[in-house]
């Protein structure tokens, strides 16, 4: 479960058992001041985790100790009302002022739990942040791909095809290839087989599509079973050999149920004045007869059928 998942509160409250000493410390900075500390007041220092590991050991006094945290916890050193270290102290002089050494000693831990609730706060913020913001951008780059992408192919949707077609429009690009691709007895699939081999076929044809297409191709889901194909600057004869391999491919596409076959229209928009979606509409024109010459192909018709 990711931070942005789990409540801000339960997580400052819940993680900090996740965190050791030093994790909160620099813990040869830790070392340094309390030696100083312990060579001011005359003692012994012993510093554990929560579970009575040592830490730091400063003197003679705690070698060979292991303290039982449970029984002897010392001065407990405490962030967010959680145990994550012990404190233990033996005097090596009795000279030294009792009431002295727990004021300094009990400060020394007060001190350190208000250094480690800060860190852990603002390590904790800190993370809790970037978690947001990485959600906030999935969410951002999803929402972008929604509404540019076709869900069941992955190509352009209709809505952003025909934006990009007015875009090219109003850069006055020229010559722009435009390709009408349809797929040829999509309903016999549907009927014969059902919805899920449909849209099998559909996902089948607009990955060769994509395979077949180079970089700077516009491809588009229009319709159902049609897709739309816009080609910017395209050179002489890129279209047809583009049509060329497309069907193709279809045709070699080996499949125990389906037989991909499409219908490809081409027209060329040579003319600033013309728009894309009249286009379109001619190469529309141009893949029913192309559809035509398919389908009455020799063996077409076996090879749709074969499924059945």
């Amino acid at each position: 479960m990711g931070y942005g998942e789990i409540p801000y509160e339960k997580r400052i409250k819940d993680n900090i058992r996740n965190y050791s000493l030093s994790n909160l410390y620099d813990m040869e900075v830790i070392k340094k001041y309390l030696m100083n500390l312990a060579e001011m007041l005359e003692i012994n220092v012993l510093l554990t985790d929560r579970k009575g590991e040592k830490e730091i050991v400063i003197g003679d006094s705690f070698l060979g100790v292991h303290p039982q945290v449970e029984k002897d916890p010392g001065r407990k050193l405490r962030v967010q009302n959680r145990t994550i270290g012990h404190l233990y102290i033996k005097e090596i002089s009795k000279s030294r002022d009792q009431r002295l050494i727990n004021e300094m000693v009990d400060g020394t831990v007060t001190l350190l739990a208000k250094l480690g609730e800060e860190v852990y706060l603002h390590r904790e913020g800190s993370i809790y942040l970037e978690e947001l913001e990485k959600q906030l951008e999935d969410k951002t780059h999803k929402i972008t791909q929604d509404e540019r992408e076709d869900i069941l192919t992955g190509v352009c949707n209709k809505i952003y095809f025909e934006n990009r077609m007015k875009v090219i429009d109003r850069s006055e690009v020229v010559p722009v290839a435009v390709i009408n691709v349809n797929i040829n007895d999509w309903k016999f699939v549907n009927d014969h087989f059902g919805d899920e081999e449909s849209d099998r076929l559909i996902r089948i044809v607009a990955d060769i599509l994509k395979e077949e297409a180079k970089p700077y191709f516009i491809i588009g889901r229009i319709d159902g079973d049609v897709f739309g194909v816009l080609i910017p600057m395209a050179e002489e004869g890129e279209a047809e050999a583009f049509r060329e391999r497309l069907q193709e491919r279809c045709n070699s596409y080996e499949d125990k149920i389906l037989a991909p076959s499409v219908a490809v229209g081409i027209v060329q928009k040579t003319n600033i004045e013309e728009t894309l979606e009249d286009c379109l509409s001619d190469a529309e024109y141009e893949m029913f007869n192309n559809k035509f010459e398919v389908k009455n192909t020799p063996g077409y018709r076996e090879r749709l059928e074969k499924g059945i």
